[in-house]
């Protein structure tokens, strides 16, 4: 079950939404970039393996119907999703307002970036309730029927 840890509850917390929202697949998907886990690396999680999206990735997501909005979540799948947007994950997520109200970089949610939420305070002061706000118009019980997309690093 992904983000069934502290990076699911950081994750929830920034989205306004309930764990039970968040695992109802038929209001939320969520994409890995990979299917498989690539392994363990010294500072974290080895890259996803890139034959994985490119096997199945296109036609996974040409299923998906109804889609308002997508979370492009960590700098491998920023770097998938939205080539040529900013050279770090900082450059991306602070661009966040180019790719509104669709699409929304965000860094993942892991304790590991601590650091990376301490130094970047505008993130939740800013983006994080922009991003509640657009979480609750696209999942609101008179919204279009919708689903939510989380492209992940997993």
């Amino acid at each position: 079950m992904p983000f069934n840890d502290a990076s699911g509850e950081r994750l929830r917390t920034w989205l306004g939404m309930s764990r039970e929202v968040f695992y109802d697949a038929e209001r939320v998907a969520i994409v890995p970039m990979g299917f498989c886990f690539p392994g363990t690396g010294r500072s974290g999680d080895l890259p996803p393996r890139p034959e994985c999206a490119l096997a199945w990735r296109a036609a996974l997501l040409s299923r998906l119907k109804n889609l308002r909005l997508t979370l492009v979540i960590g700098k491998y799948a920023q770097d998938y999703h939205l080539p040529g947007a900013g050279e770090s994950l900082t450059e991306v997520v602070q661009a966040w307002r180019r790719h509104w109200p669709d699409t929304v970089p965000l860094p993942h949610p892991s304790p590991r970036n601590n650091l990376w939420l301490k130094r970047n305070p505008w993130f939740e002061q800013e983006l994080v309730p922009a991003l509640q706000n657009r979480v609750a118009q696209v999942l609101a019980p008179d919204a279009p029927a919708s689903t939510l997309v989380t492209q992940c690093e997993l």
